[in-house]
């Protein structure tokens, strides 16, 4: 499993639809397998969990990204896994630090 948090400044949908977009159209084996969106008052939680083909892993990887936001500042939180063939334990790593790079690509 990878991990990655970051703070976000701006508009809470600018920031969901730039992600949703990069990430599906970013790989030809992406895809947005299931979403939730909540809000209570102002203050607003978005769920994404993309899944791609890994390549390198010969493999399928998932991508969950949380956006939690108000009034401009978002915390995000993404976590990649599934990138190993092991039985007992991790072999690889490359197909999940590969998807968050590609996330970390959308945000800067």
């Amino acid at each position: 499993m990878a991990k990655m948090t970051a703070r976000l400044t701006g508009d809470f949908d600018y920031w969901l639809n730039k992600i949703e977009n990069g990430i599906v159209n970013g790989s030809v084996s992406a895809s947005l397998e299931e979403a939730d969106d909540n809000r209570t008052g102002d203050t607003r939680c978005s769920i994404r969990v993309f899944e791609r083909y890994s390549f390198m892993g010969g493999n399928r990887v998932s991508l969950t990204v949380v956006l939690f936001g108000r009034d401009g500042d978002i915390h995000l939180t993404a976590i990649a896994a599934g990138g190993s063939q092991a039985m007992f334990f991790k072999v690889n790593t490359f197909g999940e630090e590969a998807f968050l790079d590609c996330l970390r690509e959308i945000l800067n």
